[in-house]
């Protein structure tokens, strides 16, 4: 089982579309079994994968979502179910939503915000007990956390819990650039926390056209610093109607679009591709 936390510094990078579809993908065309954990207060990814309808039944069933994994028996207002107790499970009692034959996740929940968790509590270690416990269960092959775009003690523990961190990038100026300030504060983290977590590597999302001045310029800056090793062959094309076909529950593997399926199929090829050859060193 690998375990590998999508990150990046700046929203509105293609984070969640990435980590949904990458899940997809493993699951439906690699026949893996894979969890997505969306620690993403915003819980973008979790309204993929669910209607309004069906979260607000999720929610109302007192079902698992990441608050299980976190949170402490207490009286909170909720904005959505009133005021209610919610109490602290057992990691073992804590379910994942099977999407399918092979994909799970574990719904975002809003309430994250609410939830007082200060560096050096011991928290921070909760989501990877909560993964080892888990993986005792069902026989993950991957497993996808969906991280905030902020530093935060939600993506400190989404790096304590991952063997692998993988960087979607949007190509322009403010965004790449931001990639060398990402490593520093992931590389202060392994410092702080002994971790091993490497990265496995970087994806251009959102690109408009192949020939434009800006992803030229990007590729340029990329290839010729330190990240140069990093790059997918592959990225993700731009499609405006990608965030709608997302809240209809539609991924990239499902529509009528060669160029968007091969990026994809490229990119999850490369990512198995890259653990492979990085278990072998």
């Amino acid at each position: 089982m690998k375990v590998i936390s999508l990150i990046n510094m700046k929203g509105g990078v293609g984070k969640t579309t990435l980590s949904t579809n990458i899940c997809h993908c493993l699951s439906k065309r690699n026949d893996k079994k894979v969890l997505l954990i969306d620690i993403d207060p915003q819980f973008n990814a979790t309204q993929c994968l669910f209607t309004g309808e069906e979260y607000i039944q999720h929610l109302t069933e007192n079902k698992d979502t990441i608050i299980s994994v976190f949170e402490e028996r207490r009286n909170i207002a909720s904005s959505v179910d009133g005021l209610s107790e919610r109490k602290s499970k057992e990691f073992k009692d804590i379910s994942p939503v099977c999407v399918n034959n092979n994909f799970y996740i574990l719904p975002g929940h809003l309430e994250l915000y609410r939830i007082e968790m200060a560096a050096g509590t011991g928290k921070e270690n909760r989501l990877k007990r909560y993964i080892q416990e888990i993986a005792t269960k069902i026989n993950f092959d991957f497993i996808i956390i969906d991280t905030p775009p902020t530093p935060s003690i939600w993506m400190t523990s989404a790096l304590i819990a991952s063997d692998y961190y993988l960087i979607p990038v949007k190509p322009d100026p403010i965004s790449y650039t931001g990639i060398d300030l990402l490593k520093t504060i992931v590389d202060n983290k392994k410092e702080a926390f002994d971790l091993k977590i490497k990265c496995i590597g970087l994806v251009f999302t959102m690109v408009e056209r192949e020939d434009s001045i800006v992803y030229k310029g990007a590729l340029s800056k990329i290839k010729s610093g330190e990240w140069k090793n990093y790059k997918y062959r592959k990225y993700l094309p731009k499609r405006t109607d990608v965030a709608k076909y997302q809240l209809n529950k539609s991924f990239i593997l499902d529509r009528d679009d060669t160029s968007l399926n091969k990026a994809l199929v490229g990119i999850v090829d490369e990512l198995i591709e890259r653990i492979e050859k990085d278990e072998k060193i």
